[in-house]
């Protein structure tokens, strides 16, 4: 498995066990994520993608959508058009 796929089943792991805290004040916004923790929220995916592409230059990252149903998005939840 390499490094970005790692990253994204880490990220999603955690932010299925965190998500709740999230809610409902937070619903609709996009997570950026980067080993394991919620690092800021954003209004839209696009934003929070490129929020993650300036911040890490790597592009280990991943974006999640704060909702009652978390979906695993795999390697989509970090490219979103």
């Amino acid at each position: 498995m390499d490094a970005l796929q790692e990253e994204i089943d880490r990220n999603f792991d955690s932010f299925q066990r965190v998500v709740h805290q999230f809610l409902p004040a937070r619903k609709g916004q996009w997570a950026l994520l980067r080993h394991g923790d919620v690092t800021s929220f954003y209004p839209t995916a696009g934003e929070a993608e490129g929020a993650g592409m300036d911040a890490y230059k790597d592009d280990i990252f991943s974006i999640q959508e704060v909702t009652e149903e978390v979906v695993d998005l795999g390697f989509f939840s970090h490219v979103v058009a």
